[in-house]
């Protein structure tokens, strides 16, 4: 286990904040950090719109960015590394890869697509599937109007 300096984006938020009923604000700085620009600048455009809803906030723009820095952080050679030093000190949970993160979503789609009967077996009865396609059931307890293309 060695010590190394990764990248990381600070999303820094200030505001100016006024308790309920008032009308003088009191400045306050938020910090969050996150491995991606993409994912600071998502959270920061929420952030923002989200506290511009509000009445009682007021965000200073000219302030709040996303700014790249670097941490220095604990690194390990591999993930099972990373298991062995948490140990059960903590809940942890190995990190998916994208291809197998798919070929779980995959799996699972096609077993359920196997389990179903056909929507002409079920009379338009979901859950049913046309093909390769699963019909589910509205929430709401409504039918679901089934749709086909005739061909002829």
């Amino acid at each position: 286990m060695d010590s190394g300096w990764i990248q990381v984006f600070v999303l820094t938020l200030v505001e100016c904040v006024a308790p309920a009923g008032k009308t003088v604000c009191q400045q306050q700085e938020l910090e969050l950090t996150f491995l991606t620009q993409a994912d600071c600048q998502t959270a920061l455009e929420q952030m923002v719109s989200l506290k511009d809803a509000a009445e009682n906030v007021i965000i200073d723009k000219s302030n709040t960015r996303c700014e790249a820095t670097a941490r220095q952080q604990t690194v390990f050679a591999n993930v099972a590394d990373v298991a062995d030093s948490v140990g059960s000190e903590v809940d942890w949970r190995a990190p998916m890869t994208p291809e197998k993160s798919m070929a779980t979503i995959d799996a699972n789609y096609q077993s359920r697509l196997a389990q179903l009967k056909t929507c002409d077996e079920t009379k338009d009865v979901p859950p049913c599937k046309i093909g390769e396609i699963i019909v589910e059931a509205d929430v709401s307890g409504e039918p679901v109007e089934v749709w086909r293309l005739e061909k002829k």
